[in-house]
């Protein structure tokens, strides 16, 4: 099993609490970079890199349950968040002061997750509720509003993502199942083209389910790629999964030996970068002519503070401590905890150069995939 070290940006331990979902701002230099994270409760708190350290700027207190979903519209400088209080609010900053607009999302379960549309006009809300809501701005009543895909959901949703096209969202669930839906809304979409998912695309139209109870597990993520044409979901039972609509709806899977994936995400048009219980990166790769592939773990391990102890030092300590069991819990990853989420920080998901992770371990780190970028070519 290969091991590869991908180069470290920068490294930051915010809290010691949890970090359950983060986003970044659009405007991601130096100068003026930005990023949004909850830690573990109803708060985001917003933190500004000034020189090496960062500062929290900004407190976003209006939900009264725990934060499940961030996203940050990199077009409209507007954030999204959604939680387990069963609402969603969109943040604007006015003044440099961040006011939130009522969303009205007409559920009566916890909100799971939330994702702006690539157009921004509009964005999907996950939630317990065994639904997705569809929702668009009103400036009459200067809310936003949302419409419902029900069917055939039987369980919680779990991830989102928007197929290029600002029309088909894919959703995982609790009930094994990964689908492509049609999010068309007339009153703010233009008629969509055809795709190898589909060509009619009414709201809510099913346009492919794949999983099943009879194997696989929750859908903790789900990525459509640069192009459109694929999609890449994980679930439970540790099992990758990439289905190509441009060649019949083949469907790779590979069930590998380690813990649960949380997130992933397309890297380029054929490999996926998969992360997790396992507290590591993981990179696959989907090639036209062959299988779902593991290349390697994308982590540094941590040099063992025992490399230059003479074994004679190593004998004097074990008789201190008059046994042989070693008690450093410490893991070789840089993540201590299972990664909550990943995302792409730098470019897209045609040619990710850096991307970010957050832990259950409080940590954030930024990964530069020159490393990465070069193995990828080289497949």
């Amino acid at each position: 099993m290969a091991k590869l070290g991908v180069g470290i940006i920068s490294l930051h331990q915010f809290l010691l609490e949890p970090i359950t979902c983060h986003a970044w701002n659009r405007d991601r230099t130096h100068s003026y970079l930005e990023i949004a994270l909850s830690p573990n409760n109803h708060e985001v708190h917003i933190y500004k890199k000034n020189g090496k350290q960062w500062m929290k700027a900004h407190e976003l207190k209006e939900h009264n349950g725990h934060i499940t979903g961030i996203t940050w519209a990199p077009k409209s400088n507007r954030i999204l968040t959604c939680g387990a209080d069963c609402n969603a609010y969109v943040w604007s900053q006015k003044d440099g002061i961040w006011k939130p607009t009522l969303v009205i999302l007409r559920i009566n379960r916890a909100a799971t997750f939330v994702k702006w549309s690539p157009l921004e006009n509009k964005f999907a809300v996950g939630s317990g509720a065994q639904l997705i809501s569809v929702c668009y701005f009103e400036s009459e009543n200067d809310w936003w509003v949302s419409k419902h895909i029900k069917k055939p959901i039987h369980s919680t949703v779990l991830s989102l993502d928007w197929h290029p096209n600002n029309v088909l969202l894919a959703a995982g669930s609790c009930d094994f199942k990964c689908r492509v839906y049609s999010a068309y809304i007339k009153e703010v979409d233009e008629k969509p083209a055809n795709s190898p998912w589909g060509t009619k695309m009414p709201f809510g139209q099913l346009m492919s389910g794949f999983g099943g109870t009879e194997s696989g597990g929750w859908v903790h993520g789900v990525s459509f790629s640069a192009s459109g044409n694929r999609l890449a979901w994980v679930s439970h039972d540790s099992t990758v999964s990439v289905v190509d609509a441009s060649k019949n709806m083949m469907v790779s899977q590979l069930k590998t030996e380690f813990l649960p994936f949380l997130s992933v995400s397309f890297v380029s048009e054929k490999s996926v970068v998969a992360a997790g219980h396992d507290c590591c990166l993981m990179l696959f790769n989907y090639d036209d002519c062959g299988p779902l592939t593991f290349i390697s773990k994308l982590d540094i391990p941590k040099e063992s503070t025992q490399c230059n102890i003479s074994a004679m030092e190593c004998f004097c300590n074990m008789d201190k401590r008059a046994t042989t069991e070693d008690h450093n819990t410490a893991l070789d990853t840089l993540h201590q905890n299972s990664i909550a989420q990943m995302s792409i920080y730098e470019v897209d998901k045609q040619e990710c150069c850096k991307f970010c992770t957050t832990g259950i371990d409080g940590a954030m780190t930024i990964w530069d995939s020159k490393t990465l970028k070069s193995l990828i070519q080289g497949l």
